[in-house]
């Protein structure tokens, strides 16, 4: 069920209410000049799709002619505040899976399914298991491991990823350093890519959107 909301001035993008089961968001469609891309975006493990990241990778993913579709998982769907349910985190892929269905009815020739932190981290696990469900994954501050245990690595799934993955990472994050993250990623087959962002925590920042979608174009049309 798709809500529209009111609108005034003129704009380069429109922003509409999304939901369908398991999926609650906004959609955002570029006015004019769509590049024929859909980005399907989620957000970390204490936040929800209000955050100002996914606000902005949104916006201005959609100014330069994408879809985006910026949602909350489902276990956020169910209580507005805390982390996600023990256990429960298969549905969380459920609803991102179905999210992405929903994009690839807009975009066909190509959906980018990522989202920040726990979001990205459920999206590799997503394209472990159906590697169709995407054409390439945007991976934001992905926790590589907890806060001060480099040892609790969550990895186990990257040698089945076929799917081409572009990681986005601070300098500053607690969940795995650059070298950390360089490191692991050589255990992934298909082709990917680490982009530092200095000086940057795990939140990545607001301003950060404007390197990520430079850096997404480029690694989609490599």
């Amino acid at each position: 069920m798709l809500f529209r909301s009111p609108s005034g001035a003129k704009e380069k993008s429109r922003t509409n209410r999304f939901e369908r089961d398991l999926i609650r968001g906004w959609l955002h469609e570029p006015a004019a000049n769509a590049s024929g891309k859909g980005l399907v975006i989620t957000h970390g493990a204490g936040s929800n799709c209000e955050s100002p990241l996914l606000r902005a990778v949104a916006e201005t993913f959609t100014e330069a002619g994408f879809h985006v579709l910026r949602c909350n998982l489902p276990y956020r769907q169910q209580r507005p505040t805390g982390p996600p349910f023990p256990g429960l985190a298969e549905r969380d892929r459920e609803g991102l899976h179905r999210a992405a269905e929903a994009m690839r009815e807009l975009t066909p020739e190509y959906v980018i399914v990522g989202g920040h932190s726990y979001g990205g981290r459920q999206a590799t696990l997503l394209a472990a298991e159906a590697a169709a469900v995407a054409d390439a994954l945007l991976l934001l501050s992905y926790p590589l491991h907890p806060p001060r245990k480099p040892e609790q690595l969550r990895t186990r799934h990257f040698p089945q990823l076929r799917t081409p993955a572009l990681f986005i990472h601070g300098t500053r994050d607690p969940f795995g350093s650059t070298e950390e993250m360089s490191a692991a990623l050589t255990a992934i087959p298909a082709r990917h890519q680490l982009v530092i962002v200095e000086k940057a925590g795990h939140e990545l920042g607001a301003a950060a959107a404007a390197v990520i979608l430079r850096e997404t174009v480029c690694f989609t049309n490599a």
